[in-house]
């Protein structure tokens, strides 16, 4: 784990943009002595007489050997990323030139940063609050729209405003109390109790609904794993290669064909899911092989967010559909019936063989009904909460915290039922107050649960 909080007076030094050969490259440079260093390699201006916010084009320069031209962006403290003095240096993007460009000036007095340091040190010099700083990291990480809106929400401060209301709110009335631990002998009652009972109600609904909206935020950013099982032959293959709408998959008219699980991803309407295809599930094979992959089929199916149940019409009858539904929630696995090959049996048969079973019915090798499953499959596992402005929970510090501050409440209010003196609830109150505080970094937080966070960033961020 990266040293962390420590070393905040050096001047770091980082490639901020991808490593390889490309057009351009920018190296970012920030702390104290960033435009001593950089001015000792960039003869064209002084740049502690140039103005923050403002480009410069020149040379790069060491012992009097051009290392490149380039466009410095300069921008002076307090008003830039990390809060401090910050270089940022437009060069020519070959690996040659940025690594001689980061010798150069790391000969002059600065260092290498850390993985994330930039960000952290924006976090310490009170720029962005945590939320915001983890916020950046899951822009950088988006691979879809609503991975990407949720993540500028929280960056824009909407979760850590959320979180700031809630916080002041219960540092008002945890004001009252201490107070009347002060008058303690007087007998002196300032915060009203029914109106506490209130507010804590209000604060409990509050913290539920977002520690409710973690399950959606958690699909969002990690992405819907669907798990596309069914017995031998059913089609699932072809199916995938429908939905993605491209050949990914061996097809063979040969039950179990396919051996091994196939993933690969699919937007729906700008969110990312993770399609499983798995070998046929059947329940005596004497292929070692196939054997291994029907237990990884029932692994994956376990383990996805969403299963689609794929069967044969000509081949399974309405009894075994209201099996296999018994099976699934018995299991409680979150399941979508699709009923394959309706272009070898008519409407009437078809209704008549399968009643009542809520089942979608496609041709995969057709492709018919295919936008309508995309769109099934969406509806399963998001709901019209993801176009709305609510605060979505994505991070999974954060569900945990919420979790702590549900049970601080919930011992508020067992305290206030039992009508417990007011210093005894305070305990409880400022318990809420930390863990409010904890998510946003209003407290001290933990070094190495600062160490985890900004060590997943890339290094230039």
């Amino acid at each position: 784990m990266q040293e962390i909080l420590t070393g905040r007076g050096d001047t770091i030094v980082a490639i901020a943009t991808a490593q390889g050969v490309g057009a351009i490259a920018v190296i970012r440079v920030s702390g104290a002595n960033a435009i001593d260093i950089v001015n000792k390699i960039f003869p064209s201006k002084d740049l502690h007489l140039q103005k923050s916010h403002t480009l410069h084009v020149g040379f790069l320069k060491e012992n009097d050997e051009v290392i490149d031209e380039v466009v410095i962006s300069l921008f002076k403290n307090p008003n830039s990323y990390t809060g401090e003095d910050v270089i940022e240096i437009s060069c020519h993007a070959s690996p040659f030139i940025q690594q001689k460009i980061i010798d150069s000036i790391i000969s002059k007095g600065a260092r290498l940063a850390f993985a994330g340091e930039f960000t952290q040190r924006a976090f310490l010099n009170g720029k962005m609050d945590l939320t915001q700083a983890e916020a950046v990291a899951d822009i950088i990480a988006a691979d879809s729209k609503a991975a990407q809106q949720t993540a500028l929400k929280q960056l824009r401060g909407g979760f850590s405003n959320d979180l700031k209301q809630l916080r002041e709110e219960l540092i008002n009335f945890a004001a009252l109390i201490e107070l009347e631990l002060d008058f303690s002998e007087e007998d002196v009652e300032f915060a009203d109790r029914k109106k506490f009972e209130k507010l804590i109600t209000t604060l409990k609904s509050k913290i539920l609904d977002l520690i409710n909206s973690f399950r959606l935020g958690n699909v969002i950013k990690n992405g819907v794993s669907v798990a596309i099982i069914g017995k031998p032959n059913a089609g699932k293959s072809t199916l995938l290669n429908a939905l993605l709408n491209e050949e990914r998959a061996i097809v063979s008219s040969i039950a179990g064909t396919t051996r091994d699980t196939i993933e690969e991803t699919l937007n729906i309407n700008g969110v990312l899911f993770r399609l499983i295809d798995t070998a046929g599930i059947r329940e005596h094979t004497s292929d070692a092989i196939e054997k291994i992959g029907v237990e990884k089929s029932l692994e994956k199916m376990r383990g996805a967010n969403i299963v689609v149940y794929l069967f044969d019409v000509n081949e399974m009858s309405d009894e075994d559909i209201h099996l296999q539904k018994e099976l699934f929630e018995k299991e409680n696995i979150k399941y979508i019936l699709v009923g394959n090959k309706i272009d070898e049996l008519n409407e009437d048969d078809l209704n008549k063989k399968f009643i009542a079973q809520n089942i979608l019915f496609i041709s995969a090798k057709e492709k018919e009904k295919i936008d309508s499953l995309k769109q099934k499959l969406y509806a399963s596992v998001i709901d019209n909460s993801i176009n709305t402005e609510n605060t979505i929970v994505t991070n999974a510090r954060h569900h945990a915290a919420l979790k702590k501050i549900e049970e601080s409440l919930d011992d508020i209010e067992a305290g206030m039922r039992n009508q417990l003196t007011g210093d005894l609830l305070s305990i409880d109150i400022r318990r809420a107050l930390h863990y409010l505080g904890e998510i946003t970094g209003q407290v001290e937080v933990d070094r190495d649960i600062l160490g985890t966070i900004f060590g997943k960033f890339c290094i230039g961020k």
